[in-house]
């Protein structure tokens, strides 16, 4: 599967172009276009199912990217520049980041400081994990981190993993961690905006990578025999992931990912599965609208179980598997940048059946979505005076 340099070569300037466009789209529509969310604490908005109250916790966060929950009621917050903050349980934003982040840390486009997980037994190994746009040999890459959070800092910290080789772009870095299984976890990346990468198994961009809790290679990924394969591959062929959760329900990975002008798609995540990018796709070009690889179905690439177009930029993604809002419970929760909204799916097995677009507007571009311990639901919204907001029945 090794990529040929003559069709790079030839598609060089088309890439240029798509860059060029996509930042008008990305940064101009997205970002210039789209203003913070209106003025909305303790606001109450009408959905189908419920009647929603929206509690802004904490204004000033600057680009906030991720949110866990720690055992004491506390929340950490990441913001792509490279700060972990605390977060207190009323909303309080500590001032001082947390000290100790790994050297690496550079803020390159849409690239920062990304996930912040916990370990499942983090009350007994206050283990920490972080996803990260690292800077090294060769330019920029996602790589993930372990450390053990002690008060006000990290320690003992470890690079887990370095997704090779670097480049010097500033996109589709994808950086979502989701734990799966005992002893594992995933890490989603993309394509870093060269598209061949994602159909290359000697090249970690364009895949959904699978790990041992302490940075191994488990013993039956699907491409571990394979002759010039990266052994951490689980799948290939995705363009960039930025929302995965696991289904509590069936204990498999679901995961969105970014289509280029149409096509974001939701996907069940299974070992040697290729989703097919660019190859087969729903999106088109930017601006020029035309068509991408070989069209939208191929033999052996997997379909989408749902696709968005027009796009919507999705990011943050959970299952809401709470009881505070119990007409949402089974439904996976998508945030999204383009269209400042929280979309929520209902699925039977893994039959889309319909979408409601909720909060459209209220609390501007959403970046991370969590259900948090108390069967509420938190949301980052992706600005440079970001916020975090908890979403509660309007009766609580």
């Amino acid at each position: 599967m090794s990529r040929s340099d003559t069709p790079r070569r030839r598609g060089r300037r088309s890439r240029r172009l798509a860059a060029v466009l996509l930042a008008w789209f990305w940064f101009g529509f997205g970002a210039a276009d789209v203003a913070a969310g209106k003025d909305v604490n303790d606001s109450v908005e009408q959905t189908e199912k419920h009647a929603v109250r929206v509690n802004v916790l904490t204004r000033g966060l600057e680009y906030p990217w991720s949110l866990a929950f720690l055992p004491d009621g506390r929340m950490l917050v990441t913001e792509r520049s490279g700060r972990l903050r605390y977060v207190a349980a009323d909303g309080t934003l500590d001032p001082t980041p947390i000290a100790g982040l790994p050297e690496a840390v550079k803020e390159r486009g849409q690239g920062g400081l990304h996930d912040v997980v916990l370990h499942p037994e983090f009350p007994r190994n206050r283990l920490v994990y972080l996803a990260y746009s690292g800077q090294g040999e060769g330019g920029y890459g996602t790589e993930l981190a372990r450390a053990r959070l002690d008060g006000g800092r990290l320690v003992d910290v470890e690079v887990l993993f370095r997704a090779l080789p670097k480049s010097r772009g500033g996109r589709h870095f994808g950086g979502r961690v989701v734990f799966g299984g005992p002893g594992h976890l995933f890490l989603t990346l993309g394509d870093r905006g060269d598209r061949p990468r994602a159909q290359d198994l000697g090249d970690h961009a364009g895949s959904i990578i699978r790990l041992t809790e302490d940075g191994r290679t488990p013993a039956d990924n699907p491409y571990l025999s394979t002759a010039g394969a990266r052994p951490e591959i689980f799948t290939l062929g995705n363009r960039n992931v930025q929302g995965a959760a696991m289904n509590p329900w069936t204990g498999e990975l679901w995961a969105h990912e970014h289509g280029p002008q149409g096509g974001d798609e939701v996907n069940v995540i299974r070992a040697g599965v290729n989703y097919g990018w660019p190859v087969v796709t729903y999106g088109r070009n930017y601006g020029l609208g035309t068509k991408i690889g070989e069209g939208t179905h191929k033999e052996g690439m997997a379909q989408p179980l749902h696709q968005w177009t027009p796009s919507i930029a999705p990011s943050g993604m959970a299952f809401y598997d709470g009881d505070r809002f119990l007409g949402w419970r089974g439904s996976l929760l998508v945030g999204s940048l383009k269209f400042r909204l929280l979309a929520r799916l209902e699925f039977e097995g893994e039959r889309f059946i319909r979408e409601e677009r909720m909060l459209e507007g209220v609390i501007g571009r959403i970046r991370d979505v969590r259900v948090g311990p108390d069967g509420r639901v938190y949301l980052l919204s992706d600005e440079s005076d970001g916020v975090l907001a908890r979403l509660e029945p309007a009766g609580d």
